[in-house]
């Protein structure tokens, strides 16, 4: 298996650079006060589509040849990918097939398919994406494009951390730990190669921390009888051999955060930076406000992975305090 180096996610930053937004680095007192040290939110809520997702999509379909995007690609997801590679594939004029659960939130299948995706649906509880997106792909001659499980998807998202990085060198400042959103490793991945020797923790919903339970066991771990949560886009069964190789290279760890605790920072993020951040993209800041990682004295580098909540959810959240 070939791992991504750090000269892939160069390599993502050229190809995306002038179309990938370069997402600002915020912060607060309120929540520097609340985790007891210096906190920097890496805002991928305002990237296009509204998640770092965009990042690896674009880079994946700009690496490809005329022959391929001829062909075309399928792609599985909740949301947020799906977005990412229907964007892409519109900017480079690609055909683009998106395997998602009809559950998925509204808004990310209107938006995917405002893109000029096709949509096919599937029951998340009987049904295999992967194996419909396979069957797909070959029928069709077309590029499966995974969410997580690929070298270029991992080089693009890595682009956040590099971005992060420079961001904090500019201040004078370099981050001692990491708090990452962790759906199928591919952020936190990536930010292992963007900033190496960072202490690097995912933050997973309770019940869907296969990440961090593989870590610990040192071998690949299912979800097994998961419980319900809002948090759509770290829904993942089992982490790729990819992602896990990568962030076992890096001595990650992993914490889970509670509904309850995603909720909260969805609330704080909205009350103190006046953003709106879906509850998967707000489980690193859940970690943080909840305890789960101990930040006093340090400097740590948070991200707002998502911010693509439908309203009523939204406002329901808010209103629950």
């Amino acid at each position: 298996m070939q791992l991504p180096t750090i000269e892939d996610v160069r390599a993502a930053a050229d190809r995306i650079a002038g179309v990938a937004v370069r997402t600002p680095l915020l912060r607060s007192d309120a929540l520097d006060t609340a985790a007891g040290g210096r906190v920097f939110l890496k805002a991928e809520c305002l990237q296009r589509t509204g998640s770092f997702k965009f990042r690896g999509a674009y880079n994946r379909l700009a690496a490809m040849d005329d022959t391929q995007r001829e062909a075309g690609v399928v792609a599985f997801s909740s949301g947020n990918h799906a977005q990412g590679i229907a964007r892409a594939a519109r900017l480079l004029d690609v055909r683009a097939a998106i395997v998602m659960p009809r559950d998925a939130p509204a808004m990310k299948l209107a938006r995917t398919q405002a893109d000029g995706a096709e949509i096919v649906l599937y029951d998340r509880a009987t049904q295999s994406r992967e194996e419909i997106a396979v069957a797909l792909a070959e029928e069709r001659g077309a590029t499966l494009v995974p969410s997580f499980d690929d070298p270029f998807i991992v080089a693009g998202q890595g682009t956040a951390g590099l971005e992060a990085a420079a961001q904090l060198d500019a201040l004078g400042l370099t981050a001692d730990i990491a708090i990452v959103c962790c759906g199928g490793g591919g952020l936190s991945s990536g930010i292992s190669l963007a900033m190496p020797g960072i202490e690097l923790v995912l933050a997973e919903p309770a019940g869907w921390d296969d990440a961090g339970r593989s870590l610990r066991s040192g071998e690949i771990a299912m979800v097994d009888d998961p419980p319900p949560t809002r948090c759509d886009a770290l829904q993942t069964f089992r982490i790729a051999p990819l992602t896990f190789a990568m962030l076992r290279n890096a001595d990650a760890r992993g914490v889970a955060v509670t509904e309850t605790a995603v909720e909260r920072a969805m609330r704080h993020a909205f009350a103190e930076l006046k953003l709106v951040v879906e509850p998967g993209g707000a489980a690193a800041l859940a970690a943080v406000l909840g305890g789960a990682v101990d930040l006093c004295g340090r400097t740590a580098l948070v991200t707002l992975s998502g911010g693509n909540v439908d309203a009523d959810q939204f406002r329901e959240i808010l209103a629950s305090e």
